[in-house]
């Protein structure tokens, strides 16, 4: 696993030890940061929230690409640990906040985040509830971007978000939503 583009163009993460997590393979970390990229323009400064982040890498990508901070939302030990360890290598630790514990504890937000990268575990329906909670809570305003990664076969319908559009990459599927 590396990093695709941007300031630490190159630089390998590691990953969890076990198989509890699924690190996003990066061919379609790649194809998903060129779909934001056609959207965004550019990351520079937007307030990035990569949750289920397992080794970081969709956060990682967004800073290596100028976004401005990332909260990392991730419960699973191993994870955390390959996190917080990829996060110290890159030295970007006043740009990273790190919070261990669920997705679905979070509470309400101060601002709503431009862009929120989710990648629960597939076959769980955990990003649909996930963004729902968010949704109500005031992560998700206007200008939010979403992008929810889920099996190329799962489908994903949330209340209150539409499906900006969505892309099968091998046995994943990248979906970009929007508040509707």
């Amino acid at each position: 696993m590396r990093i695709i583009a941007g300031d630490w163009r190159g630089r390998k993460l590691i990953a969890p030890k076990g198989d509890t997590t699924r690190p996003t393979a990066d061919r379609t970390r790649e194809t998903l940061f060129n779909m934001l990229n056609s959207r965004l323009g550019a990351f520079n400064d937007l307030a990035v929230a990569d949750l289920f982040a397992g080794s970081g890498a969709l956060g990682l990508e967004a800073l290596s690409r100028g976004a401005g901070s990332c909260l990392f939302v991730e419960d699973d030990r191993d994870a955390l640990k390959a996190l917080k360890t990829n996060v110290a290598a890159l030295d970007t630790s006043r740009r990273a906040t790190v919070q261990a514990g669920s997705v679905m504890s979070l509470g309400p937000a101060k601002v709503p985040h431009d862009l929120i990268l989710l990648d629960p575990p597939y076959y769980t329906g955990a990003g649909v509830v996930a963004l729902d909670r968010m949704t109500r809570l005031g992560w998700i305003g206007p200008a939010t971007w979403i992008a929810l990664e889920t099996a190329f076969n799962e489908d994903v319908e949330c209340k209150g978000l539409k499906t900006e559009t969505d892309r099968k990459v091998g046995k994943a599927k990248l979906t970009l939503l929007r508040l509707s």
